[in-house]
């Protein structure tokens, strides 16, 4: 038999730490049953109004493979009215109720929220009349706190700053894709313009997707190296692109088109400067 002492235990240990961290979470639960878990932890963030936790339990899901139950429309779409999205609300809520039919067991509830979703967009559009015009200056957003950065750490159950960075803007991204006919947002279809980041050593690429009348998807890969770049990330939305646009800190040229919801696109310059800084700093940028 061999014998391991207590220094090469501790040392055998760390080299099967390091090896699972690789992968991006430890002990991860199979998709059905991650599924299973991330459902039942926003049913209760949800019953307990917590709409930025119901948020991101949403956004873990939305990015697991495997059918979702039909709850979670229902819970996305009450997220999403919370929120202000009120296209993507009422996406979920159809969605839903043509899914789950009146033996749903919240079929009535989503009715009611339908009905709540119109007439928010009612009032909504009486605002818009006077509504802020495009000569608007443009938003600087700060690089986000620690604390919030170490909560997206645990959220996204991996060690490396820039990874939990990495994977909450594509989270964001894939929930901010720009498309034509604003008027309809159906989940079951791609956005016209999609972005997805990736990182490797010093360089962040951005990779653009973007759909044709044809169907066809051109995809396109943009490389931002991160050194001598100012991290503070301007954005601003135009209504006469029906469009927010987050900038290139390397020229002040247009970089990411994306839907018009401020929010989500204040979220993303934020957490893409964050990102940038701290590849800029080498801390904890590790895979």
């Amino acid at each position: 038999m061999v014998k391991i002492n207590r220094v090469g235990r501790r040392s055998v240990c760390g080299l099967v730490l390091a090896s699972l961290l690789m992968t991006g979470q430890v002990g991860a639960l199979e998709p059905e049953h991650e599924i299973r878990r991330l459902m039942l932890a926003t049913d209760e963030a949800v019953s307990g109004e917590n709409w930025g936790e119901a948020g991101e339990y949403l956004n873990r899901l939305q990015q697991l493979e495997g059918d979702k139950p039909d709850d979670y429309f229902f819970f996305r779409g009450r997220v999403m009215l919370e929120s202000g999205h009120f296209n993507e609300s009422r996406a979920a809520l159809e969605k839903y109720v043509s899914e789950a039919g009146a033996e749903g067991e919240h079929y009535n509830e989503a009715l009611k929220l339908i009905t709540r979703v119109e007439k928010a967009r009612k009032q909504e559009g009486t605002r818009s009349s006077s509504s802020q015009n495009d000569s608007e200056p443009v938003a600087i957003i700060e690089p986000a706190g620690d604390q919030s950065l170490e909560r997206l750490k645990q959220l996204y159950l991996v060690e490396s700053d820039a990874q939990a960075l990495l994977i909450h803007a594509n989270t964001l991204l894939g929930a901010a894709g720009w498309r034509a006919d604003q008027r309809i947002v159906r989940l079951d279809q791609p956005a016209d313009i999609a972005y997805k980041l990736d990182r490797r050593n010093d360089v962040i690429t951005i990779q653009e997707s973007r759909r044709e009348d044809s169907g066809r998807v051109v995809r396109e890969t943009e490389s931002l190296g991160v050194f001598g770049v100012n991290p503070q990330i301007e954005w601003n939305c135009q209504s006469s692109t029906a469009s927010c646009w987050v900038y290139d800190p390397r020229d002040g040229s247009r970089l990411m088109q994306l839907s018009q919801d401020r929010e989500r696109a204040e979220e993303i310059a934020r957490t893409l400067g964050r990102l940038i800084k701290t590849m800029q700093g080498g801390g904890q940028s590790g895979n």
